[in-house]
């Protein structure tokens, strides 16, 4: 069978889509036709519908990214028709019943605190002062910067949404581990990917190694699209 050659991208908390600009470069360049989904971040269910839109516009199956709480929106988006294959970017992958909230109550030990501010409104931000060193170390200053300032709010009903049904327990799912990651402990994004019986790369990069290193992104991707059962 031929492989798979749509690829949708599902960004997470605190950004938005653009962040994907630099693995879709790569991505269209290698003649895949690549779709940016714009979750709002207000309820996992609202992000799961968007999600679907984008899924039911495809013209054939697709590989379905997600980075970061993206990671809880593919787990349950992912069991929609079209999916093929699932990856996984220094993301969250929970199962039946599980939230951001419930997969990040229990930290790992001596592991960097993200600096996520109190709620305002029932909407969850950064410091933007502490960002770039907890989101995004290896970005350029500059571009750090601007993602510190041009933070999307997330909504605490998006942290505390729960899985219905894991759809990495019916689809193979691919995941890429930010050694240098201080907002998902490396540890944790490991037991998350071995639970679910991932394909498991490491790279040397921050939470958003997406934009850092964005051909260790593409890379596996691309070998998820590949890859048919």
């Amino acid at each position: 069978m031929s492989a798979v050659k749509n690829i949708v991208l599902v960004h997470g908390g605190f950004v938005d889509g653009s962040g994907w600009q630099p693995v879709h470069r790569l991505l269209t360049r290698d003649g895949f036709n690549v779709s940016v989904v714009q979750n709002p971040t207000h309820s996992l269910e609202g992000d799961v519908a968007v999600t679907h839109q984008v899924l039911d516009a495809q013209d054939g199956p697709a590989v379905l990214v997600g980075h970061s709480y993206g990671g809880a929106v593919i787990t349950e988006a992912g069991r929609h028709e079209g999916v093929a294959a699932l990856v996984y970017i220094a993301a969250f992958a929970p199962d039946k019943d599980e939230s951001v909230a419930t997969l990040i109550a229990d930290p790992v030990p001596d592991a960097p605190v993200p600096p996520i501010l109190p709620p305002q409104d029932g909407f969850l931000f950064l410091d933007r002062e502490k960002f770039a060193a907890s989101f995004a170390g290896d970005v350029a200053p500059e571009e750090a910067r601007f993602m510190a300032d041009s933070q999307v709010p997330w909504g605490v009903g998006a942290l505390n949404g729960k899985v219905t049904e894991a759809a990495w327990r019916a689809k193979q799912s691919w995941y890429l581990v930010a050694t240098d990651d201080r907002m998902i402990p490396p540890p944790a994004q490991r037991a998350m990917a071995e639970r679910a019986g991932a394909t498991v790369t490491e790279a040397a990069g921050s939470h958003a190694i997406y934009v850092s290193q964005p051909e260790a992104v593409a890379e596996l991707i691309k070998q998820a699209a590949a890859h048919r059962a």
